[in-house]
């Protein structure tokens, strides 16, 4: 009889045991499972300029220490995982490069924020440049440098028939007065297409107008 009790006492104590076993087990996964919620945080946030508040697009947003991030998108946006107590650096060009301490006391597993980031603007000292690289060669540059025409005589001379006339004997027809040339004698075959082209040689009016030339010389030589 003693013995049956003891091997029931036994068996009790084993099933107490399992069970305790398994429900510390089962505490423990749950404290994990918490621990790992409380410790990854899913942040979120704009950033922005701090002079107008716009966007400032393509920002990276990196970790300090474990260089984990990602970089904003044409509007300013970014969302990364971090680690409460984190380090956040946030790089672009154009503007001063700034940090974010994440808070360590937060519950959940999500955290928003807007960061503002402060222009960088760089300004050169004015820097003069001069075609002479001495004082004694502009002096002498300066007193003996033909000063041009104004601008109404260089436009004379530019409109000078007898120099007009030399260039247009001594320049041939360019790419834009052949093209103007040949879309003239397309638009006349087609003006005049299925039917005969007018023939000066029966044209009174053009022969008034050769008798006329003639008479007055036009067709003589010049010297």
């Amino acid at each position: 009889m003693k013995m049956i009790s003891s091997i029931l006492i036994f068996i009790a104590m084993s099933f107490a045991f399992a069970g305790f076993s398994q429900a510390d087990s089962t505490s423990s996964a749950g404290l994990k499972t918490d621990s790992v919620k409380e410790i990854y945080i899913q942040i979120s946030g704009v950033v922005v300029s701090g002079a107008n508040l716009e966007p400032v697009p393509f920002v990276t947003v990196l970790e300090k220490s474990s260089f984990r991030g990602t970089s904003s998108d044409y509007y300013g946006f970014f969302s990364f995982v971090a680690i409460p107590g984190d380090t956040v650096v946030f790089s672009s060009i154009g503007y001063k490069k700034s940090t974010y301490v994440i808070p360590d006391s937060l519950m959940n597993g999500r955290y928003s924020l807007i960061h503002s980031m402060e222009e960088d603007t760089v300004k050169l000292a004015q820097l003069d440049v001069y075609p002479w690289p001495s004082r004694e060669q502009f002096r002498d540059a300066f007193l003996n440098t033909d000063i041009p025409n104004d601008d109404l005589t260089r436009a004379q001379n530019n409109l000078n028939q007898e120099a007009l006339a030399l260039k247009q004997e001594a320049y041939p027809a360019g790419g834009s007065l052949n093209f103007k040339w040949q879309m003239q004698d397309v638009h006349s075959r087609l003006y005049y297409a299925g039917q005969a082209p007018p023939n000066n040689l029966l044209n009174p009016i053009a022969w008034s107008q050769f008798v006329k030339a003639w008479k007055n010389g036009d067709f003589k030589k010049k010297n």
